[in-house]
């Protein structure tokens, strides 16, 4: 009698990082020197961009919001992340983003790594731009101002107070509640902190200005005359077709950074401008193909919309942290019978004879 199948579950479990195994991660390591590390993460990975498979993320929209698939393979290994953009949740108690994302061997296309990316994205997107922030920033940058005190805003302060040094911040949000969440989280940081009470008053002195709202409109958060000579935006906000913060005007009078241009162009701030608008390619600068920054009256942008090479990085570092530690379990996630051509047996055997089936 042939026997029953059997699963080879020593080859089939998958790591797995929930949410509060990555915060008992984060909370064991430091929330800065989680940043610095995964900086130097998001950089490697830009150095080697070429060796990248790409293409800009499957989006689908709708009314409330968008769901979008990003992917990336580096040909040795294949990572996409599942994440969402709701501006409209917060008002039903609901996070606007939530993700999780997967690492798959390219060579077997099993998967072996899963993760929780809601607070995965929030870190390397503060992480993404405190690195281009490090090549296209001015040296002596010290004051920050963020405009948008929503999920992402305390890990962009951090990030840039981690990498660059940053110790003053002016921040504004047309929600005063939103201000204070942001100041109350950031105490004992050691970060000055002014709320200011308009847009306008929050950037003045400012090196760096980082716009990250949430509305899934047009709008301009930032007016030209509100950006003076060597300033250094970090635009996070627009990142989907027809949402926008910084006028045009902005974009024409300064030298504009990006990932990939072919996504950039239909969902950041260049989506208001030519299909020729000069860009120039953030992984070329930080390898030292094109020049960033070239004197300290230079405006610099850099037009985030976020791309799956990040969230690989995200992913490839929080899976090299987790070793040797106790925070994440194994998923059965795969069904991998002791003969691979008898996946069926799996279950047939099992329905004729249920007293074999295991515990």
């Amino acid at each position: 009698m042939r026997a029953t199948p059997e699963l080879n579950r020593d080859a089939i479990m998958v790591q797995f990082v929930g949410v509060e195994n990555a915060i008992k991660l984060i909370s064991s390591i430091g929330v800065e020197p989680f940043l610095t590390g995964l900086a130097d993460y998001i950089d490697e990975d830009f150095r080697r961009w070429e060796q990248f498979e790409k293409s800009p993320r499957i989006a689908s929209h709708s009314r409330d919001g968008v769901i979008e698939l990003m992917p990336a393979s580096d040909g040795v290994t294949y990572s996409f992340k599942y994440v969402n953009g709701h501006p409209q949740n917060p008002l039903d108690g609901r996070q606007t983003v939530t993700a999780f994302g997967v690492l798959a061997n390219v060579a077997t296309g099993y998967p072996d790594f899963v993760s929780e990316m809601t607070l995965m994205t929030a870190l390397r997107t503060a992480a993404t731009s405190a690195v281009a922030a490090r090549y296209l920033a001015r040296p002596d940058a010290k004051v920050m101002a963020i405009i948008g005190q929503g999920a992402q805003s305390e890990f962009q302060a951090l990030a840039f107070k981690a990498i660059l040094g940053i110790t003053r911040l002016q921040v504004f949000d047309i929600d005063p509640a939103a201000s204070e969440k942001f100041a109350r989280n950031m105490a004992g940081y050691d970060l000055e902190i002014t709320v200011a009470d308009s847009a306008q008053s929050a950037v003045i002195g400012a090196d760096i200005v980082t716009t990250i709202t949430a509305d899934k409109k047009r709008s301009v958060i930032l007016s030209d005359n509100m950006v003076g000579s060597g300033m250094h935006i970090n635009a996070v906000g627009g990142d989907c077709p027809g949402k926008t913060e910084l006028h045009a005007d902005i974009l024409k009078r300064g030298k504009v950074f990006v990932e990939l241009p072919e996504q950039t162009r239909i969902e950041g701030e260049i989506q208001q401008m030519p299909e020729d608008f000069p860009v120039t390619e953030l992984w070329r600068v930080i390898t030292g193909l094109d020049m960033g920054r070239t004197g300290s009256s230079d405006i610099t942008i850099f037009d985030s919309v976020g791309f799956a090479t990040e969230d690989f990085s995200v992913l490839r570092y929080l899976r090299d942290k987790v070793q040797e530690t106790e925070h994440f379990i194994d998923l059965d996630l795969l069904a991998e019978p002791t003969d691979p051509r008898d996946l069926f047996g799996l279950i047939g055997a099992r329905q004729q004879h249920p007293d074999r089936l295991s515990a």
